[in-house]
Order: structure tokens, then sequence, then C-alpha cells
């Protein structure tokens, strides 16, 4: 009986004890759903507070075109042509408008219909979200990559010139705004020079699909913007990586490693670089956010058709329930990228526990 009784204490601790490893990530989660929904009513409000009451300049609009094809402009008709596009009615109650809303948003996954292009803004961004990623994603890795690389060199060679000029080099490139660099690429390499193209997606004379030509097409059209998206996250990254690399060095286990025989290459790789990209992972899951951010500007620079470059145009159109549905894209795309760093940290670095606490040696 007794056996019996210490099997289910055991069984019980481990339940538990899993129970409390999972706390961790329930409230980072929680979190981010309660940075959600206050981003959701922020979005709600500001649409409500704009200056001039975006319901009433889209109803507004809708009469005007009504009446320029001589049909008669119903109250009802044009009722529900505002409430087809932002997702609420405007008559109700503004509490019952913000509980439609978000019955929308996340249960029907309904963010209105543009204003601009007549389609639900949720197909919109799903369509242009592919082209978003391959830019930025890519933009980001490159740059991080030469980071990471550039960082290490400069470490290696502390005190050398090519640290010197490595230096002043990664400062001067971090401190140049990305839309300054894209308008210097699009100037020099598509309109001087010729390399590339000026804007768009891919050729449209090239039947789409997965042949060779097609995704040419696609990579052609897309380095610019990538190099682009690489200034981003190009210098500060690699002064970062030097810092991380030089405090390293100096580390007593280091010394421990080079008296114990062990080689220079190991010591490189396996506790000075796998030490000093940890800093540097969380920062680029985070780094994320800032990219898709910037290629508001970007896309519509490159006139490359994203979510970002669809942001622009919503607000130069006053496309409202566009404008509300991107705002929300790049508010989820950001709340994943921490919890992605949030989640994963533990197990990129073994020393760190759930909820950042340190676990001895």
């Amino acid at each position: 009986m007794r056996q019996y009784l210490d099997r289910a204490r055991s069984g019980v601790g481990t339940v538990i004890g899993t129970l409390v490893g999972l706390r961790y990530y329930w409230e980072r989660i929680g979190h981010a759903l309660v940075t959600l929904v206050a981003v959701t009513t922020i979005t709600f409000a500001l649409f409500r507070l704009m200056p001039g009451n975006p319901a009433d300049a889209m109803r507004a609009d809708f009469e005007r075109r009504l009446g320029g094809r001589g049909e008669a402009a119903d109250p009802e008709v044009i009722d529900q042509m505002v409430q087809v596009h932002t997702g609420f009615d405007p008559d109700k109650p503004i509490h019952l408008q913000y509980v439609d809303y978000l019955q929308d948003i996340f249960i029907h996954q309904d963010f209105g219909q543009s204003i601009q292009y007549g389609d639900p803004v949720f197909d919109i961004l799903f369509a242009a979200m592919p082209w978003s990623v391959f830019i930025s994603v890519y933009g980001l890795a490159f740059g991080y990559m030469a980071n990471i690389l550039l960082g290490a060199a400069m470490a290696y060679k502390e005190g050398s010139r090519f640290d010197s000029y490595a230096t002043v080099m990664a400062t001067f490139l971090n401190s140049i705004p990305y839309y300054v660099g894209a308008l210097l690429f699009l100037a020099f390499f598509a309109y001087k020079l010729g390399w590339f193209p000026g804007g768009g997606r891919y050729n449209t004379r090239i039947d789409a699909g997965l042949n060779p030509e097609f995704m040419w097409s696609i990579i052609h059209h897309g380095t610019l913007p990538i190099m682009s998206s690489f200034i981003v996250g190009f210098g500060g990254g690699a002064l970062s990586m030097r810092g991380n690399s030089v405090r390293i060095l100096g580390e007593d286990y280091l010394r421990v490693a080079r008296l114990r025989g062990i080689s220079s290459t190991r010591i490189a790789t396996r506790y000075v670089a796998r030490n000093a990209i940890l800093p540097l992972y969380t920062q680029m899951m985070i780094g994320i956010a800032a990219v898709f951010s910037s290629s508001v500007v970007l896309e519509y620079i490159f006139t490359y058709p994203g979510v970002g470059w669809y942001t622009f145009d919503a607000i130069q159109m006053r496309d409202y329930p566009l404008l509300m549905g991107s705002f929300l894209f790049f508010t989820i795309i950001t709340l994943i990228g921490i919890l992605i760093a949030e989640f994963t940290y533990g197990i990129v670095d073994p020393r760190a526990g759930s909820g950042g606490q340190s676990e001895s040696y």
C-alpha cells in the first residue's frame, strides 16, 4: 500500500513540476494577448477619434459616388456600405461597436473591406504578406550574418588598423537611414547602371510558376529592397558582436582552455562565437518588427506591393479599414517575434532558465 502511495505522490509531484515549468510560457502568452487586445482597442479608438470622423467621411464619399451615378443616396444603404467596410455599425452605441469589432477580428477574421480596392482587407494583406516576408527576412538574415562575421573579425584583430577602419565603417553604416540607402540604390543601380528593375515584384511578361525564369525574375526584382533591408540590421550589430567577443576573450575559462591545449579554431567557434552571438539572438528576433515597420516606406520607394506598400497607399487614400488591418498585422508580427525569442532562448542558451533565471553550471 505504501508503495502505491509513493508512486501517486511521485506522479503528482511530476505534474506540479510540469505545470510550474509551463507557468512562464503561459504568462508570456497572456501578456501577448493582453497587448494584442490593447492595440486592437487603440486602433478602434483612433478610428473613432481621427479628425473629420472617418465614418462620416466614408458616408459622404459614398453619397458623392452614388449621386455622381444618378442614384438616390438612401441613408440605410449608405450605413450598410459603411458597416461593410469598417466592420461595425456606426449608428450603434460605441461599446456595442467595439464588441462587434472584436468579434469580427478574432472570431471571423474579418478586418473589413478596403474602400479603394473593394476587397476584404484580410485577403489583401494575406496575399501581400509573402512578398514582405521575402525581402524583410532575407535582408535581416544577411545583415546579421554579416554582423557576426565582421564583429568577430574586429574582435580577433582588436587594436589593429582593420579594427579601426571597420569600426568607423560600421558606425557610418549604422547612422544611415534605410530610406536614404534605398534611394541611393535605386538611383545608382536601377536608373544609372540599369542592373536592376526600378519597381515591381517580378516581370509581368513572364508566366508565373515554378520555372527558373520566373524565380530569377523574383530574385532580380527583390535584390535592391533586400539590400536596403540589409542596411537596417547592419552596423550596430557588428559593433555589438565585437563588444561581446572582446568581453568573452578576457574570461578566465578561455585562458584555462588555452592552457589545456584546445585548438584556436575550437575556442573561436565553440566558446567565443557561440557565447557572443547569444545577445544578438534576441535582438534579431525583435528586429523583425523594425524591418517590417521600415517596409512601409521601403516598399513604396521600390513600388513593391507588399504589406508596407498597401499601408502607405492606405494612408494616402484615407483607406481606414486597410490602414487599421495593416496596423494590427505589424503588431501581431512584433508579438510573434518577441514570443519566439523568449521561448527559444533557453534552447539556444541552456544556462538560461525559464523566466530569465540563470541555472548553475
